[in-house]
């Protein structure tokens, strides 16, 4: 069972039907305590880094996600999920993320109409079981003002460019990052869905935080 998590900032429905179309269960979570019985966890984002996490702490989430990453299950965020796995974010000033993955989330450059929003290919920089089947330079639907700069290149999966090169896919140990939608980018999007969801079902865990 996959877990998706409602703090009111994601396109919840989206994201569970395209998982339900690839064949994993999934199930949207209201409380907390629910990631006690879910194997896999993707948190959903829409909006700006402070209200995300303003809405994380507000509904209790912080001290949950950071145990479930712990755990070593398979973790993904999605667009705005993603960068608040980061350590801050500076959207309207500086602010604190979940502190997963090291770096900052920055807005692009002046010169660029933003949002970034609509298809852009990806460069595969390693090798990833998320990616696994998805040809490099394969299409994906972006939407997003902000960027991630990892502390760590290493952490760094795939990038897109928009004007300068930015990290799609970033991901260590069992938590990854895709800063598109995948569940808007088929058939790829859903090939991403369906390697998270085979890797969930498989019960693997990784070393957590």
């Amino acid at each position: 069972m996959i877990g998706i998590v409602d703090y009111g900032r994601g396109n919840l429905r989206s994201v569970e039907k395209a998982l339900e179309k690839v064949g994993h269960e999934a199930r949207i979570m209201g409380t907390p305590q629910e990631l006690e019985e879910v194997n896999g966890l993707i948190l959903p984002g829409v909006g700006a880094f402070a209200d995300a996490m303003q809405a994380l702490k507000e509904g209790e989430w912080i001290k949950p996600l950071l145990r479930f990453a712990a755990s070593g299950k398979p973790f993904l965020g999605i667009c705005l999920g993603m960068q608040v796995l980061f350590e801050v974010g500076e959207e309207h000033g500086e602010h604190v993320g979940l502190g997963l993955l090291a770096g900052r989330v920055v807005k692009f450059p002046p010169g660029k109409k933003v949002p970034h929003m609509g298809w852009n290919s990806l460069w595969i920089k390693q090798s990833s079981p998320l990616l696994e089947g998805i040809p490099d330079q394969s299409y994906f639907y972006f939407v997003h003002s902000y960027y991630a700069v990892p502390a760590e290149s290493r952490d760094i999966i795939a990038a897109s460019d928009y004007g300068i090169e930015f990290p799609a896919v970033v991901g260590k140990k069992n938590v990854w990052g895709a800063q598109f939608h995948p569940e808007k980018s088929s058939p790829w999007g859903l090939q991403l869905l369906t390697n998270f969801g085979k890797w969930v079902s498989e019960g693997e865990t990784l070393s957590g935080y």
